[in-house]
């Protein structure tokens, strides 16, 4: 069991639609685990404006620590569960 709010197909797939407006990519060339930086030729800007409009979509903080574990898809939903967890618990 995990602690993380599990993030829903919807918020999933806004969570992918950002990411590809933002990398302006198709999002079906975007897989769980492909890398934003080496697959998809993401610069740290892109990372910093993924951030960015995630948590205004979401209305949630994330630390900007958290952009090392967000190199792919998997990991940015899991990023963006955390920190829907701990607003819920504040």
């Amino acid at each position: 069991m995990t602690t993380a709010k599990q993030v829903d197909a919807d918020s999933r797939a806004t969570i992918k639609g950002i990411i590809c407006d933002i990398l302006e990519i198709d999002p079906d060339e975007m897989t769980d685990t492909s890398r934003f930086k080496e697959d998809h030729e993401a610069d740290s800007m892109g990372a910093i404006e993924i951030l960015s409009q995630l948590e205004r979509a979401f209305g949630i903080d994330i630390d900007q620590a958290e952009l090392a574990r967000m190199v792919n898809l998997d990991g940015v939903v899991t990023v963006v569960g955390e920190a829907m967890t701990a607003k819920a618990s504040q």
